[in-house]
């Protein structure tokens, strides 16, 4: 059973933790129907400070699964823009609903929201972590892999909160991850730093290099982003420049190995960040990574909101 009151980080959990999520995460794979009424009566509200397709989705349907109701809450429905307080946003919400899932552009409001609501708190995206997507993508490394200890991630381009949370995944798992990324684009230091201080306890080997093809040398699964974050459109010519040399191609897939897979959490911007014939290619996951955010997120919702 999770300790975790709250999911903001993958941090949060113990590997036994994430291994009991992944096991949960299968059984409803497998058997949806059997978990149809598990939540009934209980809501979840869902606080979105910009607009999302697969994090709305996942979480709205797989709520409904459950038996449990979804409440889209956009920033043009609560009152923090005029002057609310995250921490007292989070209080009103927590008299009314069962859990809150919340999209931020501030990682300090998801944490400020869990420090202060009296029900469960998950993070669905922050500026600086993402770890229900890092979750769902070791759950379908592992679908695609089977046992996940000593295999090797190579994650080429720019170092957001997919690749923070990936770092931080990859201790649970017992994944090594190579990180590849150019000059100024790499992840934070101090994830990076805070990863490998775990790496130590669990065995997992971290590294950043600035070299795509060393780091997909040999590696089970490439894993890219896009390039221009939401919200920094304005820098996306200067990004394609510093980052040309980071696309994955069919030439940098053929030097990992022969059965590694293509991931890629989505949206993907096409013949940048990934050419669509490795997207659309008989290596890329990258809709088992989709769907299985349904499954995963199903699992957080269900340890998190039981009670």
């Amino acid at each position: 059973m999770m300790r975790a009151r709250h999911f903001v980080s993958i941090r949060d959990l113990s590997a036994a933790d994430v291994e009991e999520l992944f096991r949960l995460a299968a059984e409803m794979k497998r058997a949806p129907e059997s978990y149809q009424d598990a939540l009934r009566g209980k809501t979840l509200g869902m606080v979105f400070e910009s607009p999302s397709t697969r994090t709305r989705v996942s979480f709205e349907v797989g709520i409904y699964q459950l038996g449990g109701l979804g409440l889209y809450l956009s920033g043009s429905d609560l009152q923090i823009g005029v002057g609310e307080t995250v921490s007292d946003t989070a209080r009103v919400l927590s008299r009314y609903v069962d859990a809150i899932v919340a999209r931020v552009r501030s990682h300090s409001d998801v944490a400020d929201m869990a420090r202060n609501a009296t029900v469960p708190v998950i993070n669905g995206l922050s500026d600086l972590l993402h770890p229900c997507q890092a979750l769902a993508d070791y759950f379908t490394l592992g679908e695609r892999k089977g046992d996940l200890k000593g295999r090797k991630v190579a994650y080429v381009g720019d170092g957001n909160h997919v690749c923070h949370s990936l770092l931080y995944g990859a201790n649970k798992v017992g994944v090594d991850i190579v990180v590849a990324s150019p000059k100024g684009h790499e992840p934070k230091n101090i994830i990076v730093k805070s990863a490998q201080r775990e790496a130590k306890q669990s065995g997992t080997q971290i590294a950043l290099v600035r070299d795509p093809s060393i780091a997909v040398a040999d590696a089970d699964a490439v894993y890219t982003n896009r390039w221009t974050p939401i919200g920094l459109e304005a820098e996306s010519e200067k990004r394609k420049s510093t980052f040309q040399s980071y696309q994955v191609d069919i030439d940098l897939m053929s030097r990992a190995k022969p059965d590694a897979v293509f991931m890629h959490c989505m949206p993907a911007k096409r013949e940048e960040e990934v050419t669509s014939e490795v997207l659309d290619g008989p290596q890329s996951v990258a809709l088992d990574q989709v769907e299985n955010r349904l499954h995963l997120q199903k699992a957080i919702l269900y340890r998190l909101m039981k009670g």
